[in-house]
C-alpha cells in the first residue's frame, strides 16, 4: 500500500499528469513529464501526448472561440478532420491539437477566430 503523503501520478482517462511539483499536475523526478503552459496557466503532461489529451486530462475542454459570434469550440473528431481544437502554439495560429504533441515549454493559447487578429474578424 502506498504511503499517502507520496505524490501520485494519475492518467484520469485523458491520460492527464496529477501529483505534487511545480507545474499543475507535475511530478518531481519523473522523466516522461513535459512541461507547457495553456492561456498562462502552468501544466505539464506526459511526453509524446497531443496537446488536446493533455488539456483534456486536466478538465480542459474548450480550445477556441468562433470567428462569428465566439462561441466554444473543443476537440470534436480528434484526428484532425474537423478543425475545431485550433489552438495557437509558441505565436502560431491554426495548429491542431489534436494532432500536434505537446513539448517542453510549449507556450499554448486560445485561438480567438481565426487566430489572426490584425486581418479582422
Amino acid at each position: 500500500m502506498r504511503n499517502r503523503s507520496e505524490p501520485s501520478v494519475d492518467t484520469g482517462g485523458a491520460g492527464g499528469v496529477r501529483g505534487a511539483g511545480g507545474a499543475e499536475g507535475e511530478v518531481e523526478g519523473d522523466t516522461d513529464v513535459v512541461r507547457f503552459a495553456f492561456d498562462g496557466r502552468a501544466l505539464a503532461a506526459r511526453r509524446g501526448q497531443s496537446i488536446a489529451g493533455a488539456l483534456w486530462g486536466h478538465g480542459i475542454v474548450a480550445l477556441r472561440t468562433t470567428r462569428g459570434g465566439g462561441r466554444p469550440r473543443g476537440a470534436f473528431c480528434g484526428m484532425g478532420v474537423c478543425f475545431d481544437c485550433l489552438v495557437v502554439v509558441n505565436g502560431v495560429p491554426g495548429q491542431r491539437a489534436c494532432l500536434v504533441r505537446v513539448s517542453e515549454g510549449d507556450a499554448v493559447t486560445s485561438q480567438e477566430g481565426h487566430g489572426h487578429g490584425a486581418l479582422g474578424s
